[in-house]
């Protein structure tokens, strides 16, 4: 049963590899491996193992050719490795089938039924659990997951559970010592079962347990959208792009206008990609009817593309976008797309450089396969995949964000070494490596210690918010969670007073291992992470993100930006130098 299971996944794969695929999709780059890659349907796959390109037809004897060497290999190892007899055939096939793949690319890829269910979740912008986040704090060598933060309208926040509630115990297992990624996989499953869940309460240290139904909870792919000061909006698209992403950004859009807005900052960083059809919608929205967005070219006859806007209306708001080392596929194309017809300007860091379109093909026992089926380019013909033919797929993954960057991302990188295009307005920009930034701005780095500190201001707001800090009684949150709420640059200010009761705090405890010379370089990122924390406790984690970007030095130089941006947008708008290039 095992061989024949392995002879048919092996074939399967054989003849899907040299078939047109029934989707296709953009392949999300780096940060999460699960590929949240784009799906747009296009001519439906011939019967059939035909090839693609020259209609010969895989001989019959080959695959069966193929199909007995695995089986022969397959047979070896069972009869002759020390362990043979205890292998993981799951394991095993997927293996096999992932080594051919990785000869390709980087982003053909396999998924087991586990894996691909969990992509077709992503996309659906919810899963089925709790609604928490949790995550592992330690103090000294003991670790311990926490609640770090509850969602709205989701079953966590219905049972009563806040910021600093440690968790016990899942259906009765103890979870100490265990990772929070372990513990979630626990907390989630199906919609409408239930999950008993022992937690310490942060606000008594009790023990308490709760019976908990699983539901679905929303991932919206805006989490946020709100303005950064008087006529300057700002919308958050760093999760991807998924279903309804297009639709979320519209109503975000409409919202900002409403409270005002004049100018946009649009963060597209670390935002790993998606639904090729719904980056095609949010770059439209500021796109004039008919120009081009990307066009796609295959080996396969008639797979080339152009996707055009089909806005008769578009949003002439001045743009700025925010790109940097994990903005990678679809965002790559609303990055490039917007640059290139000198709607937006770019600000940040070299993207990640993925412009590789892959075919998602369902196999036998839920699994599937991603294959790479076409190219996509900008409008003015930028190819932006990164060369990956001399680097391990791991040093591909870990070091991307364009040519030239330092391995700590503190230096932008250089202009990519592909040839030369120009934008509309003639601008030079360059392919092969991502989308470089209109003006390079280096992040704000977390270093080693601010990393070590994180821990004891966790352990700090979590007294502080529950009124057991003396004398700052009125940061305690005594409310329900406001989570729609905006949040003011003067609230929960880290005085010098309270920067002084942390750095009590820290010294009784000698597991910490810093120093006050240490707390006090790192001043600036305690303000910020307490004020985030304490944020997140009384408003949750979406609102609390606002105190991380009021001093982004990315984001500082977006709005600083667009004076510029409004006039780069104006000088494309009166028509000089239209390029757009067309493939179909």
């Amino acid at each position: 049963m095992l061989k024949n299971r392995s002879q048919v996944a092996l074939a399967a794969l054989l003849l899907l590899t040299l078939a047109v695929p029934a989707f296709v999709l953009a392949q999300q780059g780096p940060g999460r491996r699960r590929d949240n890659s784009a799906t747009t349907p296009t001519q439906p796959a011939p019967s059939g193992p035909s090839s693609g390109r020259t209609g010969r037809r895989v001989p019959a004897d080959a695959t069966s050719a193929l199909e007995q060497d695995f089986a022969e290999a397959l047979g070896v190892v069972e009869e002759n490795y020390v362990d043979g007899s205890k292998l993981d055939y799951n394991n095993t096939f997927k293996s096999s089938i992932i080594g051919m793949l990785r000869t390709l690319d980087p982003h053909s890829n396999y998924y087991d039924a586990k894996e691909f269910e969990e992509m077709r979740t992503d996309w659906r912008s919810e899963y089925y659990g709790i609604g928490a986040t949790i995550g592992d704090r330690s103090v000294g060598d003991q670790t311990d997951t926490y609640i770090l933060a509850t969602f709205e309208h989701a079953p966590a926040a219905k049972a009563g559970l806040r910021f600093g509630d440690k968790l016990i115990a899942v259906n009765e297992e103890l979870v100490h010592g265990k990772s929070s990624s372990e513990v979630r996989d626990k907390l989630r499953g199906p919609r409408g079962s239930s999950v008993k869940v022992t937690i310490e309460r942060a606000a008594d240290r009790s023990r308490q347990t709760v019976e908990i139904t699983r539901d679905a909870v929303p991932q919206p792919s805006v989490p946020d959208a709100y303005m950064l000061k008087n006529g300057v909006g700002y919308i958050d698209m760093t999760r991807g792009f998924n279903y309804t992403t297009a639709d979320e950004f519209k109503d975000a859009v409409e919202r900002l206008h409403q409270q005002g807005m004049t100018s946009l900052v649009l963060d597209l960083r670390n935002n790993p990609g998606g639904l090729l059809d719904q980056a095609v919608r949010v770059a439209s929205h500021f796109l004039q009817n008919g120009q081009v967005v990307l066009s796609q070219r295959g080996r396969i006859a008639g797979s080339a593309h152009t996707y055009r806007s089909d806005n008769a209306n578009p949003d002439n708001v001045p743009l700025v976008v925010l790109v940097n080392r994990g903005t990678a596929s679809a965002s790559e194309i609303v990055a490039g797309a917007l640059q290139d017809h000198d709607r937006a300007l770019v600000i940040g860091e070299t993207s990640f450089g993925k412009g590789l379109v892959q075919s998602i093909i369902p196999l036998e026992y839920g699994t599937a396969l991603t294959l790479t089926s076409s190219k996509y380019y900008t409008p003015s013909g930028r190819l932006v995949q990164r060369d990956y033919t001399n680097e391990g797929l791991y040093d591909y993954y870990t070091h991307g964000g364009g040519v030239g960057q330092d391995e700590d991302a503190a230096t932008p990188a250089a202009k990519p070494s592909g040839a030369e295009s120009k934008t509309d307005t003639g601008r030079s920009v360059y392919g092969g490596g991502g989308i470089t930034p209109d003006e390079a701005v280096k992040p704000r780095l977390i270093a080693p210690t601010q990393q070590r500190v994180i821990n004891p201001v966790f352990m700090f707001a979590r007294e502080l918010v529950n009124g057991r800090i003396n004398g700052f009684e009125s940061y305690k949150v005594a409310h329900a969670i406001e989570f729609d709420h905006n949040i003011k640059a003067d609230e929960y200010p880290v005085t010098d007073n309270l920067f002084k009761a942390f750095k009590q705090f820290v010294a009784s405890e000698p597991a910490y291992k810093l120093t006050e010379k240490q707390l006090d370089a790192s001043r600036d990122f305690v303000t910020r992470q307490l004020r985030y924390d304490i944020s997140t406790a009384a408003y949750g984690s979406v609102a609390a993100t606002q105190v991380l970007a009021a001093d982004d030095p990315q984001v500082t130089k977006a709005i600083d930006n667009l004076p510029r941006a409004r006039e780069l947008a104006a000088a494309a708008l009166r028509g000089r130098n239209p390029v757009q290039k067309s493939f179909e």
